[in-house]
């Protein structure tokens, strides 16, 4: 188990009212401060944990992360908490390898020994095999399978650590997870941003086609990671710049990959009622990219995301309450 105690403060429910409502949380490294700004405010208007409003939640990467502790119960300022503590430390480490053993540390410190059995609501976490270049979701229950529901098993059996840290996997600087499946398989995993940066697209082919919800019952609340400048490079940087250029490839590509599923969202179901919250800021002094690890930057991420909920409180209110 985790060391760290749910006992929410948030007791508002809601009665069922039939429609099915996804949270669809982006990739973007660092940068999950915005999501969790947005988060909050989403959180502070229904009074409520999150996991109790949204019968699925799909997470990528960062999104991942935040979408793992929502489904087990966790409110927003404790995953800030965590976020806080963890995140910089896994950033600024030099070296593949010790980014990836503070990645390691952050999942097995924040999840234990919890598995996809464990989880509130509807889960799916994206990761992209290494070797067959396909997407692995794990997810939490058999209503969720596309078929094989006779073998079907919660999280294909692994640690909900280990599928996290899988989905944040940004190789090359992170090396790749093997992780051990149920049935025995050793399977090799990179960042799930390479098959599906926004996840959206996968968390309404659940809702429709494995648990064959109506398109008019369903609403989908997808938060991105926000659109920065690139920081500026100072002297060190400036000598590292094959490091550079290899973290602003990263970034456009997931980057790329976010915008075409966005794009392919909006003409295979475009009737399916989606609030996608991903602002642009321009300002030179919000520049940044996926491997910030300043606490003062990434408290003015989590700021702007909150500032972001603003323009979409109405609809947000329509969708959810």
């Amino acid at each position: 188990m985790t060391g760290l105690t749910i006992n929410s403060t948030l007791s508002t429910e809601y009665q069922s009212d039939g429609l099915y409502r996804i949270l669809a949380l982006d990739g973007g490294g660092a940068k999950g401060f915005y999501t969790l700004g947005v988060l909050k405010e989403i959180e502070g208007m229904l009074k409520c944990p999150l996991y109790t409003r949204f019968d699925l939640i799909f997470g990528t990467s960062t999104g991942a992360i935040i979408a793992s502790l929502i489904a087990l119960g966790y409110e927003v300022d404790q995953i800030h908490d965590l976020y806080k503590k963890h995140v910089p430390s896994v950033m600024a480490a030099r070296t593949a390898g010790r980014k990836t053993a503070a990645l390691s540390k952050l999942t097995k410190d924040i999840f234990g020994s919890l598995t996809f059995e464990d989880v509130k609501t509807g889960i799916g976490i994206v990761a992209t095999r290494w070797i067959t270049e396909r997407p692995m979701i794990f997810k939490g229950s058999v209503k969720q399978a596309h078929g094989r529901t006779g073998t079907f098993k919660a999280g294909f059996g692994v640690s909900m650590a280990d599928a996290v840290q899988a989905s944040c996997s940004a190789f090359p600087f992170f090396h790749r997870t093997v992780v051990t499946t149920v049935a025995g398989d050793k399977v090799e995993l990179i960042d799930g941003g390479y098959c599906a940066n926004n996840p959206t697209l996968y968390a309404i082919a659940d809702a429709v086609a494995a648990q064959k919800r109506e398109r008019k019952d369903i609403r989908v609340v997808n938060v991105g990671v926000g659109v920065y400048p690139e920081p500026p490079r100072g002297f060190k940087m400036r000598l590292a710049k094959k490091y550079v250029v290899s973290v602003q490839l990263l970034q456009k590509t997931l980057e790329i990959n976010t915008q075409s599923m966005d794009q392919l969202r909006e003409i295979l179901f475009k009737d399916i009622a989606t609030v996608r919250i991903n602002d642009t800021f321009e300002r030179p002094e919000m520049a940044t990219d996926l491997m910030e690890h300043n606490l003062d930057k990434l408290n003015l991420l989590r700021q702007r995301g909150s500032e972001s909920f603003a323009s979409r409180e109405e609809k947000l209110r329509e969708f959810l309450m």
